[in-house]
């Protein structure tokens, strides 16, 4: 295993080295002298250094690679580069990686540090040199991150940071709170770490930093058809229909609570609706027998969700007599629904989420 590494890392190392040529080997104006991996420069040893010729003079250029570009790692590199910079001999540094991430690219820019990637964007600037490309999409695909990221048990941890403001968790806690294992906390908590969405330098507990990042970033890989989703119609008006839900519901013993535009109306009433939305745990033939709703394949005015992980009930509560599932389940439903749902969704951002964690933010400062 170890040796199968080694190998990899290797030829990472040649990938870099080819693709940083690439670019300098574009301007007409630059000769390159020599490139050297992992030199010894009095004891620090920098990934790749180049000697470019340039304007009648020899201009070194350090390299660092990372396997990862995501922002964690580009703020390592870039304080690498720093020392090599100040205790050895170069110009001008470069952070290289598979792909680079814009909020790694936009560290890069802010601390005059090039960087270059496989994919093929870079930006490179120094004298009279401007290289920059942009745009080109990641050949190293991120499902396994996504999948790792957001999945349901990994999505019991978001929840709970989401929705507890700037709170700060310990492992166990945590763990405890979002019913998963240790191990479960600390792969998210990783996950988290690398895009600098959590502080974890403090030995109390971590919270996170950038809540409405790893909410977009969510939103943008979550879909309400995750869960099972049954069509159904009724005679009632749509208020008298939530209200008799919840009363059977209620009678009987299932675990439920309101979403989409139902849920959004009890936090923010901005939007009109004409479809009930809410997530039911079970007895799915039962309810509908007993409140009287058929399904159907077309002009449904209720949509029962049944949830793809109990996961999606945290943090619910009642609310004029109605469960209701947390504001941030309610966002992710709503974003990308049809017919306002995105609306709906911001309102409920601006005027719930965004006030958790500011409102929190200030007691905890007191």
């Amino acid at each position: 295993m170890k040796r199968l590494e080694i190998v990899k890392k290797d030829h990472f190392k040649v990938k870099a080295k080819d693709m940083i040529l690439k670019c300098f080997q574009e301007i007409p104006f630059l000769e390159i002298n020599s490139v050297d991996i992992e030199p010894n420069l009095g004891g620090m040893r920098p990934d790749l250094r180049i000697s470019l010729q340039y304007q009648g003079k020899v201009l070194y250029i350090v390299a660092e690679l990372e396997n990862n570009g995501e922002p964690r790692y580009a703020h390592q590199a870039v304080n690498q580069i720093f020392r090599y910079l100040q205790e050895a001999r170069g110009d001008y540094g470069v952070f290289i990686a598979p792909y680079i991430s814009s909020r790694s690219a936009e560290i890069c820019r802010e601390e005059n540090v090039g960087y270059v990637d496989l994919a093929g964007n870079c930006h490179i600037s120094f004298g009279n040199i401007y290289i920059h490309k942009e745009g080109t999409p990641n050949p190293f695909t991120r499902k396994r991150y996504l999948r790792s990221l957001f999945s349901p048990k990994s999505e019991r941890v978001l929840r709970v940071l989401l929705t507890s403001g700037p709170k700060k968790w310990k492992m166990e806690e945590l763990a405890r709170e979002a019913n998963v294992s240790m191990g479960q906390v600390f792969n998210v908590k990783k996950l988290l770490a690398d895009q600098e969405w959590i502080d974890d330098t403090r030995p109390i507990g971590f919270s996170l930093i950038d809540p409405f990042a790893l909410l977009d970033e969510w939103s943008r890989s979550y879909n309400y058809r995750r869960n099972e989703v049954l069509n159904y119609y009724t005679l009632s008006g749509i208020g008298e229909f939530e209200y008799r839900l919840g009363e059977v519901c209620q009678e009987k013993n299932i675990l439920y609570g309101l979403t989409g535009f139902s849920g959004s109306a009890r936090y923010v009433p901005v939007v009109r609706y004409q479809r009930v939305m809410a997530y039911v745990q079970d007895g799915f033939d039962e309810l509908a027998n007993t409140i009287g709703i058929k399904t159907v394949d077309s002009g449904a005015n209720v949509t029962l969700l049944k949830p793809y992980d109990e996961g999606v009930f945290y943090g619910s509560e009642e609310r004029n007599d109605d469960w209701v599932v947390s504001p941030v389940q309610i966002y992710l439903d709503l974003q990308g629904y049809r017919g306002r749902g995105e609306e709906a969704a911001e309102a409920l951002r601006i005027e719930v989420i965004h006030k958790l964690w500011l409102v929190d933010a200030i007691i905890q400062k007191k």
